[in-house]
């Protein structure tokens, strides 16, 4: 399946990918890493970034963002600020307090589990997933499932950037049923 990043205005995708610094050999040999850090600490960047966000999150209609634990809270914070909507973390289980709704997703190697306020979703709400990278899309699975248990709508999944050699797109498909996946960004 051919994939194409969102279209954005000139310029930006190419500050954006200049500012993503490949680190290889980390966390392990073999493995490139993709550094955002930069981006982040590059002012005209990291504004081009949350305006493109923000503007996924209104051609979608999102009343709500989820960011994912926790490069995901960094891109999706600031984003909803923009969009003048709430934010709403989905963190590792364990991290917040009072009542959660959790969701356990497969690993390559085992399990783990995120959690959302129970309250912070709910009927009527469009949510609009953000995070930084979009691998094998375990989180964001996970993640989808726990906005339609809470009664939210879908709005879509918007990444900065998909790996696309991982299995990411392929294995959230069915659990999109539908709703928009956007990368600003493809590999």
């Amino acid at each position: 399946m051919s994939v194409q990043p969102v279209v954005l205005p000139d310029g930006v995708y190419e500050l954006l990918l200049s500012r993503i610094k490949d680190v290889p050999d980390y966390p392990k040999p073999g493995v490139m890493f993709k550094d955002i850090t930069p981006l982040l600490a590059d002012p005209k960047a990291f504004s081009a970034l949350t305006e493109a966000l923000a503007g996924l999150c209104e051609a979608r209609g999102a009343t709500k963002i989820v960011g994912l634990e926790a490069r995901g809270f960094i891109l999706a914070a600031p984003a909803a600020v923009r969009s003048g909507i709430g934010f709403v973390p989905v963190r590792k289980a364990g991290k917040l307090p009072g009542a959660t709704l959790a969701q356990s997703y497969e690993l390559e190697y085992g399990t783990a589990e995120i959690e959302v306020h129970a309250e912070d979703l709910a009927p009527g709400d469009r949510v609009m997933v953000i995070d930084d990278v979009l691998a094998t899309g375990g989180t964001a699975e996970a993640s989808l499932e726990l906005i339609r248990r809470a009664g939210a709508e879908v709005a879509g999944v918007a990444v900065l950037m998909e790996l696309s050699f991982l299995p990411g797109r392929a294995r959230l498909e069915p659990s999109l049923a539908g709703a928009p996946l956007d990368a600003l960004i493809v590999v």
